[in-house]
């Protein structure tokens, strides 16, 4: 279970620190790649050659490295180690020529740009605008490691005993930091909010309990759904897919759940599991359905932090919580390379907290937030519930 509090801490680090870090990201990341098997996905090569080439036009190629955020995002660039990466990358309708490359070839471009990168490393000044995007290479890496076991689809959340919801006390809490130095985007700012005592889950709404939505049409009933929920849900009627019954990658809820698992086809989801690429529409759906709400970032992160001793479990996926994405108070505008959505009225978006059983112990904090439209669910995200 996590017990970090400070998802910027690995990335806080100095050189040594750093080029350890990055050592290890690109070990998962190649890990990762070899699960597959050969040939490798060219979906998977392509999010391995997205970390190489983060690192090639921020580091290795930008001349305005070492200025940090202060740098000119579209200043002058060196050539770089691999003339086809731009082909590569190119969507494949753009290009006459495949979109990504063998795998070996993937392969030897990241084990050129990390010699590069950990090189520029060991001779960069040991500050904070000198090491900003060794920072941001590292958390785009540990990310692609993530997405790759999400293209991957074999594990799932550990089954858990259904424990009885939690009682908190009043209290305050603190959202953000003021601290100077470098921190995820959606992480800066501070904001302080007095949160009354309130109920939560113990742990993340699991395929037992949403599976009963479904049996009680939980699909099927306007009422339990927002307007924007509903017209989420009836879009899927146009499409090629037919109408949506079920999360991503759910091919059976009632009778048990039958859930597609990669290579692996379908897989019987133990009852206990946290349900899985359900979207923000769905969990809210399942709220009203069942009489409970969602919990804000206050009371999600108040929980997080204090109620650990008492049964409180999260870090099996990313939660969806009450309220639209927004940035904390004094919060810095995103920087050259940042790799976060920002907030913004055109397209709202809604915010994860935690973790999933995917991501790598430096980046499981439960100070970690991300934005995410409402409708996505793609990534290993679920949610729990509070008392109305």
């Amino acid at each position: 279970m996590p017990t970090s509090a400070d998802s910027n801490a690995v990335a806080r680090a100095g050189r040594d620190g750093l080029s350890v870090a990055l050592l290890d990201a690109r070990n998962h990341l190649l890990q990762a790649l070899a699960a597959f098997g050969e040939p490798v996905p060219n979906a998977a090569l392509r999010l391995a050659l997205a970390a190489a080439w983060y690192q090639e036009h921020w580091i290795s190629r930008h001349v305005q490295r070492s200025r940090g955020p202060a740098c000119d995002p579209a200043g002058v660039r060196l050539a770089g180690v691999e003339p086809r990466i731009g082909l590569w990358l190119a969507p494949a309708a753009d290009t006459a020529e495949p979109a990504t490359p063998d795998s070996a070839s993937v392969r030897s471009y990241l084990v050129q740009t990390l010699e590069i990168t950990l090189d520029l490393l060991a001779s960069a000044a040991e500050d904070d605008a000198a090491l900003h995007f060794y920072r941001q290479a590292l958390l785009h890496e540990d990310r692609l490691v993530e997405a790759l076991a999400v293209l991957l689809q074999r594990a799932a959340p550990a089954a858990r005993a259904q424990r009885a919801p939690l009682w908190l006390p009043a209290q305050r809490v603190q959202l953000g930091t003021q601290e100077a130095g470098w921190r995820v985007h959606n992480e800066q700012g501070l904001l302080i909010a007095d949160v009354p005592e309130f109920e939560i889950d113990a742990q993340a709404v699991n395929w037992q309990q949403f599976s009963e939505f479904a049996a009680d049409g939980g699909y099927d009933r306007a009422p339990w759904w927002s307007s924007e929920g509903w017209q989420w849900l009836q879009a899927f009627d146009a499409t090629a897919d037919g109408s949506r019954r079920a999360p991503r990658h759910v091919a059976q809820l009632k009778n048990g759940v039958l859930v597609q698992r990669g290579s692996l086809g379908l897989v019987r989801a133990a009852p206990g599991q946290a349900a899985m690429h359900v979207s923000r529409h769905e969990a809210q759906a399942w709220c009203c359905w069942a009489g409970r709400r969602l919990p804000t970032e206050a009371e999600w992160q108040a929980a997080a932090t204090t109620a650990a001793s008492r049964g409180f479990v999260w870090g099996d996926v990313f939660e969806w919580v009450a309220g639209r994405a927004r940035a904390w108070p004094g919060a810095r505008p995103s920087a050259p390379g940042c790799l976060d959505v920002g907030p913004h009225a055109e397209s709202p978006c809604g915010v994860l907290r935690g973790a999933s059983f995917a991501t790598l112990p430096r980046r499981r904090s439960s100070s970690a937030r991300r934005f995410m439209p409402a409708g996505h669910d793609q990534a290993l995200m679920g949610f729990r519930s509070c008392s109305i």
